[in-house]
């Protein structure tokens, strides 16, 4: 910092405050340290500031899978919202959802120093009372419960299933069929719960369930045996991955879309307005979701007031061509 204070003729304390973009330095001053800085391949030393100043600007992202829509997108979104708010991202992937596990994802955090973490939990792990997050670290829990002992931020799954499913039953359907995902995934029995109490609440046949894991294949078998169903005119799935493959089943089993089978699918990802046909979903704010858990954490960092329970997204229809009354 004093070679490059030298070589543009100011203070050190001029350079520092560039280095750490100040507002109060004149831009022609700016311009002059960072030739300087440039010319001598100088960088600010962040270890030596998160030091000086008890703050690392990184947050820790412990997460099972990316494989998933939900996951890989919600921390896309993390990570934007992290950045506009000048913090960087660490991420650790966690090989087996167990105590040990997460505990060791947490230790592998606390060696690359990291302010806060947000937990992406998609299993039923939080839930278990043999699970236990280590005290004093600022801690956003995604996609699970974590009772009281964390802030929750996740997408409202049951209002987006109860909404697919009424979209469906307004149409004219006797009854909703269902895809769910794994039965170890919380947002899908969530979404799995609402299916079933909304058709139950509307005085209707609750039709056997079937499952997948969350990918296009799987849907595509299930779909083979929804297309065996004669009295099936109508069938929510559980995310739009799934659908794709359910689609292509009824396809090959002349079954029509929507003609002769209406379908729904969950998360609405860029490509389900160009599926064959356009796929009705369910969307969720993921960007919106990102904000919240980045929002949550630094407010806990800061010794602000926070969210306490669980703060739920909310989800919305859209409607496409893949759903129409039945014939």
């Amino acid at each position: 910092m004093a070679d490059v204070a030298r070589l543009a003729g100011v203070s050190s304390q001029t350079v520092s405050r560039v280095s750490t973009g100040h507002p109060n330095v004149v831009e022609s001053t700016r311009q002059q340290v960072l030739a300087a800085m440039r010319q001598l391949g100088y960088r600010p030393n962040s270890a030596a500031r998160a030091l000086k100043r008890g703050s690392f600007r990184t947050l820790g992202i412990i997460l099972f899978t990316l494989s998933t829509t939900g996951n890989s997108r919600t921390v896309e979104a993390i990570a934007t919202h992290a950045a506009q708010e000048g913090y960087a991202i660490t991420l650790i992937p966690v090989a087996m959802p167990t105590q040990d596990g997460v505990l060791g994802a947490f230790t592998r955090l606390g060696e690359l120093a990291v302010d806060g973490v947000i937990v992406i939990m998609e299993v039923h792990l939080l839930d278990t009372v043999n699970l236990t997050l280590p005290p004093g670290v600022p801690v956003v829990v995604v996609d699970s419960d974590a009772g009281d002992r964390h802030p929750v931020v996740d997408t409202d799954q049951a209002d987006g299933a109860r909404q697919a499913v009424r979209h469906l039953l307004d149409l004219g359907h006797r009854t909703v069929w269902h895809v769910a995902g794994p039965a170890e995934s919380y947002s899908s029995e969530r979404r799995t719960d609402a299916w079933r109490e909304t058709l139950r609440a509307a005085g209707r046949l609750v039709p056997d369930l079937l499952r997948g894991d969350w990918n296009a294949e799987s849907g595509y078998h299930a779909g083979l045996r929804l297309a065996e169903q004669a009295d099936c005119t109508a069938v929510f799935v559980a995310n739009d991955q799934m659908a794709l493959g359910v689609l292509r089943a009824l396809h090959e089993r002349d079954r029509r879309v929507p003609q002769d089978v209406s379908v729904v699918g969950f998360d609405d990802i860029p490509d389900a307005a160009s599926f064959l046909p356009p796929l009705t979903t369910i969307h969720q704010d993921f960007a919106e979701v990102g904000r919240r858990c980045v929002q949550g954490l630094l407010r806990q960092i800061r010794n602000e007031p926070a969210d306490t329970g669980t703060v739920l997204v909310p989800t919305s229809l859209v409607i496409r061509s893949s759903t129409a009354p039945p014939a």
